[in-house]
């Protein structure tokens, strides 16, 4: 949606950026009225954090289980209120949107696993320790049974930001870029069919393939529409 990025309040006269806050109220008296002092700007994104810290401690106390719905519920929160063109201005495929939406994914498998192994644990433990700061493990280092998770996580992922590109082209036509989009789309489309039932190199390249597509929308190298096709072909 367009939105007027600097508000007014009409009670104090205080000035702020709702891309910042995510609020039409005054940061300062919290009144309602204000009003938009520029002009009318694309803006899908809003003010999001995730911390993981509550989950660390469960996990490590042994009560991971009884924090499993609170946990989805934080991670789905965090993702929906994601988007990725702040200000006019668009936005990478991140890497801590892509490890919260994989754990997600992996800690709802792992708690519905009967008897998860050891190399299940560990690969938990790795995206709970390191998701909120962006770390995503590498493709070699995904447990087989939690492959479909990343596979499907990775596929929702690709197809948030691929909207997100989209309302991107709406306001900067390319038509260039929306060739490797289409097969992006269908790529992903066939991942989700699966369940994510892929490995998680082909996933990798999924990732990669929309990366590069943002990447020439932002750069302008169209070497990148290139390798963006390479990798869904």
């Amino acid at each position: 949606m367009k939105v007027r990025g600097r508000r007014e309040c009409q009670a104090c006269g205080c000035r702020w950026s709702y891309y910042e806050t995510g609020s039409v109220a005054c940061p300062d008296c919290e009144s309602l009225r204000s009003v938009g002092v520029d002009d009318r700007t694309l803006h899908t994104d809003a003010p999001a954090t995730i911390d993981l810290t509550p989950y660390r401690t469960a996990e490590h106390e042994g009560s991971l289980s009884d924090a499993v719905d609170d946990c989805k519920q934080h991670l789905r929160a965090y993702v929906r209120r994601r988007g990725f063109i702040h200000g006019g201005e668009l936005q990478p495929l991140d890497d801590t949107f892509l490890a919260a939406t994989e754990l997600l994914q992996v800690v709802d498998a792992y708690h519905r696993e009967r008897d998860p192994s050891d190399a299940d644990r560990h690969y938990l433990l790795l995206l709970l320790r390191g998701a909120d700061d962006g770390e995503r493990p590498p493709p070699d280092a995904v447990p087989n049974t939690l492959a479909p998770a990343r596979g499907l996580a990775y596929a929702n992922a690709v197809a948030d930001y691929r909207r997100g590109l989209l309302d991107w082209l709406d306001e900067h036509p390319d038509e260039a870029a929306r060739g490797p989009l289409g097969s992006i789309h269908e790529r992903a489309k066939r991942v989700r069919a699966l369940n994510g039932d892929v490995s998680p190199a082909d996933a990798e390249s999924l990732v990669r393939a929309i990366r590069e597509v943002g990447r020439y929308l932002t750069d302008g190298d169209e070497s990148s529409l290139a390798a963006a096709e390479s990798l869904v072909r």
